[in-house]
């Protein structure tokens, strides 16, 4: 391994996996469940829920474009908190705890990165780790189970307040920098608004460091040009140093010409 030169630290949702035909299936299902089918939120409302930067948990997503729409219809739903999730875990995960018994979305999940793309930033010395909204057990499955990593670096859902709060990217360079030097470059790289806030919000309480945010456009929004170069634009506006189409195509290269562009 080469001397370390910088942290990547990635999100899991949209970056590790797509998740447009699971998670983001999840929320429309719920949403029109609770809805008494009245309302099937889009991949656009669901967007633009998330551009707000503060929907980052799926399950208060739903949870709020339920009420939203209960709002504008003149309607009453139930918008319990408990039973909103128990529904969700039923569509994405499936029943059971055991997750080699998962039947739900999340075993269709297409992988978006591989093991070899993180042991070849961990050659050039960009060590990585994971800080994702997601269960734990839901982002070891796609760690561990599907990508075939061993042990990785995860601040999950339970383990930090939610994004845009820096509090778990904080806990994941602790871990981290157990084995490297502290102060090097942190990249956070993630598909939302609140993943582009939660690198500011870092920058802010710890200008000292550089902090790069990494824009990655999730697969959903490529499918049309004016709507990729609309998210695009709105992961600009909300702080990334830099939007890619595909999380690999941040290379050890890339990283260090953004690093050398910051100290320029």
């Amino acid at each position: 391994m080469s001397m370390p030169i910088a942290l990547a630290i990635f999100d899991i949702d949209g970056v590790v996996r797509d998740v447009s035909g699971s998670y983001r299936r999840a929320i429309a299902d719920t949403v029109e469940h609770f809805t008494q089918g009245h309302y099937r939120p889009t991949p656009t409302d669901i967007d633009q829920l998330k551009s707000e930067g503060i929907w980052n948990n799926d399950w208060k997503a739903s949870q709020e474009l339920i009420h939203r729409h209960g709002q504008v219809s003149d309607r009453t739903y139930n918008t319990d908190y408990k039973a909103i999730i128990t529904y969700f875990q039923e569509r994405y995960r499936g029943t059971g705890d055991d997750p080699k018994q998962w039947t739900g979305y999340i075993t269709q999940e297409p992988v978006l990165m591989s093991a070899q793309y993180l042991a070849k930033l961990a050659h050039e010395g960009i060590p990585s780790a994971f800080f994702s909204g997601a269960t734990r057990g839901s982002a070891n499955y796609i760690l561990q189970q599907r990508i075939g990593l061993s042990d990785p670096i995860l601040i999950a859902m339970a383990d930090a307040p939610s994004k845009p709060d820096p509090t778990g990217l904080y806990m994941t360079i602790k871990q981290l920098e157990a084995t490297v030097p502290s102060g090097l470059p942190v990249l956070y790289a993630g598909d939302t608004v609140a993943d582009m806030a939660t690198i500011k919000a870092a920058q802010t309480h710890c200008p000292e460091r550089l902090w790069l945010g990494v824009g990655v456009l999730p697969p959903h929004v490529q499918a049309d040009v004016i709507y990729r170069d609309r998210y695009s634009k709105t992961l600009q506006e909300a702080g990334a140093d830099l939007v890619l189409n595909h999380v690999e195509q941040l290379t050890p290269e890339k990283i260090q010409a953004l690093i050398q562009s910051q100290n320029d």
